[in-house]
């Protein structure tokens, strides 16, 4: 019997012949050895050990991630995820979600969820219930009602109150531009003036690691099929009817079954311009691993939004993991296998 620094060696040692059928067989056992796999943004410890039970217990990587993002949604993680966080103008908290297969490649997202505390699982009604991809607002909710899901009221005091502090604060942090009066200085309602021309207007100075903490979840089985998936209650004091990256495929995740995942967290609006997700995907399957594919889509945001905060984890199709992140000093994000003893945590200095 082989201790696991024997099953190391084994694998190190056949990594030396490069014959067609040798490399497949150390592909096979490196990947063998590292799945099943859950992996998320940030260190939503709870969310990522809901989803690795249910993965070890079932060998789903779709109900995995379905599961570990709604764990998410149930305890408010950092009030940026499910239900009575992150008011909007109107004081309402509205939910994006997505959920996507890996082995199908095939996925459902809501946006602008109004009512209905189960996001993630809505969106996967979506998948299998319709021939559509995305439903948004009150139609999202209408059809989630359709299916069984419950209606009621997405409020919480935290989320009254936070949205009671910003009225008296003048409605501060603002997503509004060239209107009149002054949204730096003023609550609305506003009117139209003249566009500014200034690019850093257009950054969200006011997103930060405890103001969109989206959960991005990565799952793959013990075959190596993969699934992915998002959550979120969106920014805080959002324009109502606002959707940012996480329930739009390719932006906040991506999967190819053939070649790997990502997930993206941070400002949204940004973060969807590039379909970073996609991006890491695709530079892996052009030979990067996953943390040179995460900084790589990074890069490409930043050259043009030099001020941008965000972060992407990612997974490739041997069992390699990965993050990158701009904007913060450090990121962390947590995951698990069969090598990890319990729930890990590890962080990456930013670039």
């Amino acid at each position: 019997m082989l201790s696991k620094s024997g099953k190391l060696l084994l694998l190190l040692i056949g990594s030396i012949d490069l014959s067609t059928s040798h490399k497949s067989n150390n592909s096979n056992q490196l990947m063998q050895s590292n799945f099943p796999f859950v992996i998320n943004t940030w260190p939503f410890v709870k969310a990522t050990e809901k989803a690795w039970q249910v993965l070890e217990k079932t060998d789903d990587a779709l109900l995995s991630v379905e599961q570990g993002c709604s764990m998410c949604e149930e305890l408010r993680c950092d009030g940026t995820v499910g239900w009575g966080g992150s008011p909007d103008e109107n004081g309402e908290t509205t939910l994006d979600a997505l959920i996507m297969d890996g082995t199908k490649h095939d996925a459902g997202s809501v946006a602008g969820l109004k009512r209905i505390k189960n996001a993630i699982s809505v969106a996967r009604a979506v998948m299998e219930h319709t021939k559509h991809t995305l439903l948004v607002g009150d139609a999202a909710t209408q059809f989630a009602v359709e299916m069984g899901f419950k209606e009621q009221s997405l409020n919480h005091i935290d989320s009254v109150n936070r949205y009671l502090k910003w009225l008296n604060s003048s409605c501060q942090p603002n997503f509004r531009l060239s209107v009149s009066p002054n949204p730096m200085t003023n609550c609305g309602p506003y009117e139209p003036v003249e566009p500014s021309k200034k690019s850093d207007d257009k950054i969200n100075v006011n997103i930060n690691q405890k103001s969109h903490d989206t959960i991005g979840m990565i799952a793959v089985n013990s075959q190596g099929n993969i699934a992915v998936g998002t959550s979120t209650n969106g920014a805080a004091h959002k324009i109502p009817g606002r959707v940012g990256d996480s329930p739009i495929i390719g932006s906040g995740a991506y999967v190819d079954n053939e070649i790997g995942a990502a997930c993206g967290t941070g400002d949204g609006d940004v973060l969807m311009k590039f379909l970073p997700s996609y991006q890491t995907v695709e530079s892996m399957r052009n030979g990067m691993s996953p943390s040179e594919a995460s900084e790589d889509a990074l890069r490409r945001i930043v050259k043009k939004y030099p001020k941008f905060m965000g972060a992407i984890v990612a997974v490739d199709k041997n069992g390699r993991h990965g993050a990158a992140c701009h904007g913060l000093d450090e990121f962390q994000f947590s995951y698990a296998s069969r090598k990890t003893n319990g729930i890990n945590v590890e962080k990456v200095k930013c670039i």
